[in-house]
């Protein structure tokens, strides 16, 4: 079994060796602009959601104050522009996909449930007609358009290309690379997939509860977590619980997993703190005289997250959040040389929309490389080969099939934003553990060992704008916390 506190404490001496200077300089020039607003926060008397919220997060080396500063100054109001840039505004998903665990209970029929596609004619032209014919002008005929769609749909790539990259490009189209997928990708030929933009659809409450969303989840914790058959208490944060339940005893079972399933199990925990925030800070408050309004939820914040009322887990989710987020903040930084090849092009069809684009983007990446304390993914699968290929793959497994009970969500918008955050997650950990295929690829490389679809990449930047949302959000409620002192 690895040894965590020998890596953790060897990553530090590491670190304070060969980079001290540079990692107490980047924290001290960051949070000096803070460290006066964080003080008069934290003196509150009523900030229990956040009194044990601090310090170094369990199985990484770092700490939560460094990614609040890292986050909300540096990279949250780039990764904003970029999702709302065309390339990542429109998804193309396909939302009526049949449950495939369990008879479809009907969809959600509350108004706010619903989304609402995307006309074709919305859509930027070069998003629809694939990788050929960049900023050709006859790209702009509707028959161009439909011929380039039928031709290819992945649209990530797109380069005027030789007839031998084409056939390269089809064959990506064609490979069976379940062997890396760690997520259920849709279908973007079939008839039930449509546009959506996902600025006019945005992930907020929308009332959707009850057995249908409690299965859900309780489907992912029991069915798909690692779960020792000591632990009889249910993992589900939903499932009702009985008035003895300790639950710091409850969560001392996660020392006695490997790696691999302790990180498994954060990560779901963090994606569903992840969306109980947003769902906090978005919430439906009034439906009076025919209109619907949506604001922040204190009082509910309190009830998902408050120490007292959750009995000591409300930390230990938000605690799991920054851990998911360590984990993307990886993926991206991971990833960086892929799109840094002049072949990558984030093609709309706008030459200087495309360009502002990759520009953004690559400002993004650049903030996640200068980042100093990343998650090791090193430390993951590193013990005997034979026990690592098996564990990595039930891993993958696990959470494909969390991808799939995604198609069994009612409510429609909550099915949108779930399937957009758990592919951003599986594309995150397919890159994790694709390094030595990235690094490998050339300038021009057509290789299909490793390359990502246009799904995959806006699900991806997406799902980490979510993500940097939510700890954005935090501060925000601290704030509303003070206020309500």
């Amino acid at each position: 079994m690895i040894n965590i506190t020998l890596r953790a404490g060897g990553l530090t001496l590491f670190l304070f060796l060969l980079g001290s200077n540079f990692v107490l300089g980047w924290l001290n020039n960051i949070k000096s602009s803070t460290q006066q607003s964080e003080r008069s926060i934290t003196s509150s008397s009523d900030q229990s959601c956040f009194c044990h919220l601090t310090g170094v997060l369990d199985d990484c080396f770092c700490d939560i104050e460094s990614i609040d500063v890292f986050n909300n100054f540096k990279i949250y109001p780039k990764i904003q522009k970029l999702t709302e840039r065309d390339f990542f505004r429109y998804y193309k998903v396909n939302l009526r996909r049949p449950c495939p665990f369990w008879p479809d209970d009907g969809h959600c029929s509350i108004k706010d449930c619903q989304v609402e596609p995307c006309p074709e004619s919305k859509v930027p032209v070069g998003i629809k007609a694939g990788n050929y014919n960049k900023y050709a002008q006859d790209t702009n005929t509707v028959t161009e358009i439909e011929d380039c769609v039928q031709a290819n749909q992945l649209g990530a790539i797109n380069s005027t290309l030789s007839n031998q990259s084409k056939e390269a490009f089809e064959e990506w189209a064609r490979h069976d690379d379940a062997k890396d997928h760690f997520c259920e990708l849709d279908d973007e030929t079939s008839p039930d997939a449509e546009y959506v933009d996902l600025l006019f659809n945005p992930e907020r409450y929308t009332g959707y509860k009850g057995p249908s969303a409690w299965r859900v989840w309780n489907s992912i914790y029991e069915e798909n977590c690692f779960k020792p058959r000591s632990v009889y208490r249910p993992l589900n944060p939903l499932a009702p619980s009985r008035g003895d339940d300790d639950g710091e005893d409850f969560y001392n079972w996660l020392e006695g997993l490997c790696l691999e399933k302790r990180v498994f199990y954060r990560l779901i925990s963090g994606l569903h703190t992840s969306i109980n925030i947003h769902l906090c800070a978005k919430y439906l408050i009034d439906e009076g005289w025919g209109k619907t309004t949506w604001g922040t939820n204190v009082k509910e914040f309190r009830h998902r997250f408050d120490p007292v009322e959750t009995k000591g887990e409300g930390t230990r989710r938000l605690k799991n959040l920054y851990f998911l987020y360590l984990i993307e903040l990886r993926a991206l930084s991971k990833v960086a040389p892929y799109f840094e090849r002049t072949i990558v092009e984030l093609y709309t069809g706008n030459t200087e929309e495309d360009a502002a684009t990759k520009e953004l983007l690559l400002q993004v990446f650049n903030e996640t490389k200068a980042f100093p304390m990343h998650f090791d993914e090193k430390s993951m699968f590193a013990g005997d080969k034979k026990e690592a290929k098996i564990l990595k793959e039930e891993f993958r497994l696990h959470f494909k099939n969390i991808s799939r009970i995604m198609d069994c969500v009612g409510c429609s918008s909550c099915r949108l934003w779930g399937k957009l955050q758990t592919q951003g997650l599986g594309t995150a950990l397919k890159i994790l553990f694709s390094e030595k295929e990235i690094n490998n690829l050339s300038e021009n490389s057509t290789s299909k060992d490793f390359q990502l679809t246009r799904q995959e990449i806006v699900g991806l930047l997406n799902a980490f704008g979510r993500l940097s949302t939510s700890i954005k959000e935090l501060q925000n409620f601290r704030t509303r916390l003070q206020d309500n002192r």
